[in-house]
């Protein structure tokens, strides 16, 4: 299939519809598909390729959901269940950020310059965990403001549109309210989890029990109106099409038409191991087939990566999530339209639960490795993508 209406689009900078989203998702020609890329990511990036020291933190694995792709959740009392008490959390944290986090800017980076432990200067801490079904909504209200007390100058990136609904749920408050008590409480910022696939029949038959893709976009519309910024992502490579990748991604791109409040979309590669969908299936690609259940190619990664760039033409950045992509991908992937590595993303479970084969934790001297390795300019950036 040619590409030259679809690349003359994307050079006179014209928006792509949903049926050259399509026809690029079925086309075989993964290298001029990643030129276009490249080139939409430079008009918004440069060269720039960002990543961050984070540290993830995953409070327990106890859910009342029972989703099909999840290697992660357990019931209560189930072998492997766990839950982490506040005192715990903190104590993660300070392992790997002894007295730095309250200093001033200026004894930071000196004591940034002499750690033999770069990785412990983490700026942001990532959190997000099953359903408990006995904590409170006060629970994690005094879980952030706990952490913000003993590590202020730490941005809290913490919890999914499905957790955030589940909040509102168990106080009897409406989103808006919940959603401000958080920010209140000192909630800065939110992943975007949970997304998963928005075609109804497919998330009916991975997630039946988790909330609605149009609850997802209204989580995350109200998020974005009282100024909380987030994340989006798309978890590909189990039952959908490529009909229906598109279909996901457009949503996204009407809310954020609306909002802004989106900072970067996450392809997420489906991981089979330990699932419910685990078993590998034989499928046919193209328009309306259905995709194989299993690990996804390193074509697809690099193409499904590509695509969002030029279709997501509202979204600044583009993450190539190395956990779920391999080192080796990720890296190819800043070269497909990605600008973002993510980054240290030390302690992560929930990947590693369905089978990731990459490494728990990256150092920031590994990440900027990578990135100079793949032609681009290392940027440690801050959660709101400030260089730091």
């Amino acid at each position: 299939m040619s590409l030259k209406k679809i690349e003359k689009k994307i050079l006179a900078c014209k928006r792509l519809a949903p049926d050259d989203a399509l026809a690029l998702f079925q086309s075989d020609d993964i290298f001029t598909i990643g030129r276009l890329a490249n080139i939409a990511a430079e008009r918004k990036n440069g060269k720039n390729a960002y990543f961050i020291q984070n540290h993830h933190i995953n409070p327990t694995n106890i859910c009342i959901n029972r989703c099909k792709f999840c290697a992660f959740s357990r019931s209560k009392g189930e072998k492997g269940a766990y839950e982490l008490s506040i005192k715990e959390i903190i104590n993660k944290l300070r392992a790997q950020m002894p007295v730095i986090s309250s200093q001033k800017s200026v004894v930071r980076k000196k004591l940034q310059s002499l750690t033999p432990n770069p990785r412990s200067l983490f700026s942001e801490v990532h959190i997000v965990g099953g359903l408990h079904p006995d904590w409170p909504l006060e629970y994690y209200l005094e879980m952030l403001e706990k952490i913000k007390k003993k590590f202020p100058n730490i941005h809290i990136k913490a919890f999914t549109a499905v957790e955030i609904d589940y909040f509102s749920k168990i106080s009897g408050l409406p989103l808006a309210e919940t959603l401000l008590q958080l920010k209140n409480a000192g909630l800065d910022s939110m992943p975007g989890g949970g997304a998963e696939i928005f075609n109804a029949r497919v998330r009916n038959r991975i997630c039946p029990e988790k909330i609605s893709g149009k609850k997802w976009l209204d989580v995350m519309e109200k998020a974005h109106g009282i100024g909380i910024k987030t994340n989006a992502t798309m978890l590909y490579g189990h039952l959908e099409t490529y009909g229906q990748r598109t279909e996901h991604m457009l949503k996204l791109r009407d809310l954020q038409d609306r909002t802004g409040g989106f900072q970067a979309f996450i392809p997420l590669a489906f991981h089979p191991m330990n699932t419910e969908l685990g078993i590998r299936k034989k499928g046919v690609r193209g328009q309306g087939s259905g995709v194989s259940i299993g690990y996804t190619s390193g074509i697809d990664d690099l193409k499904t990566i590509a695509i969002a760039r030029l279709f997501l033409d509202n979204f600044p950045h583009i993450k190539a999530y190395w956990i779920m992509l391999g080192e080796k991908i990720a890296q190819l992937a800043l070269m497909f339209g990605a600008d973002d590595l993510d980054g240290t993303i030390i302690e992560e479970k929930i990947t590693h639960s369905a089978g990731a084969l990459s490494g728990n934790a990256m150092t920031r001297v590994q990440l900027i490795h990578l990135i100079e390795k793949a032609g681009k300019i290392p940027v440690e950036r801050d959660s709101f993508y400030r260089r730091i």
